[in-house]
């Protein structure tokens, strides 16, 4: 049997998802990001870049102990890093993407929508 906490937020859930469909709406690079935040590997400062390679320029370096939104996802340069080798770059703001080696997304896929 369901709780009613459970089955209100379902149904919350369905209602958005269905006006959606009917606005015709779909997620995209400015759309705002899940109120998560993902770790930094423990002992790192990450740089955070132009693009999504470690060619572009570095634009700041995130501290040890940041945490990140991921508002998009797109691959680019393979890097290995501390969660293992992967070519995803998650973007954390305008123009500021990091290598997703080195964020604990609990995943070693794709977690938000594709940048645009």
């Amino acid at each position: 049997m369901m709780s009613r906490t459970r089955r209100s937020i379902l149904l919350t859930s369905a209602a958005a998802g269905a006006l959606l469909m009917v606005l015709g709406a779909s997620p995209t690079a400015s759309a705002q990001p899940a109120a998560i935040s993902y770790p930094v590997a423990p002992g790192v400062r990450l740089n955070v870049r132009s693009g999504p390679g470690t060619g572009y320029s570095i634009v700041s370096v995130l501290p040890e102990g940041a945490k990140v939104r991921v508002y998009c996802q797109t691959s680019g340069t393979t890097v290995s890093g501390y969660y293992g080798t992967s070519n995803i770059w998650d973007n954390i703001g305008n123009g500021e993407f990091v290598s997703d080696a080195y964020v604990n997304t609990g995943s070693d896929g794709y977690i938000a929508p594709r940048c645009a």
